[in-house]
């Protein structure tokens, strides 16, 4: 029985759902806008939110602690010098789900997981 077992496997070993999951955030935070399958946008939208709110504290070890997550410094530099300030003054919510119909090979249902203006 799964009771009380967060997040969906997705198919995937945990370590390779890290990566995609945290390669997703990357892609995100790079674009703006990701399109990407309904179970997928709904695991990497909290792991967002953490990283954007690691980025709104602003001090060494949240960098680290992303740095640690996304894997990357460049887009580690953008979250914390262009990303987090915009969203300085907002609570929380900073990414939202829009569903865009299915999939043509498979009838997946897709969306576009984007950070709020």
């Amino acid at each position: 029985m799964r009771h009380a077992k967060q997040g969906r496997k997705l198919g995937l070993e945990s370590a390779h759902r890290k990566a995609m999951l945290g390669n997703m955030v990357c892609s995100l935070i790079e674009h703006g806008r990701i399109k990407t399958t309904v179970s997928k946008a709904k695991e990497a939208k909290p792991l967002a939110e953490k990283m954007i709110t690691l980025g709104k504290r602003g001090d060494l070890s949240a960098r680290r602690q992303a740095i640690a997550r996304l894997r990357s410094k460049d887009v580690v530099h953008t979250l914390f010098a262009e990303i987090a300030p915009r969203f300085a003054d907002r609570p929380g919510g900073y990414t939202r789900i829009i569903r865009i119909g299915p999939r043509y090979g498979d009838a997946a249902e897709m969306v576009f997981l984007e950070l709020v203006e």
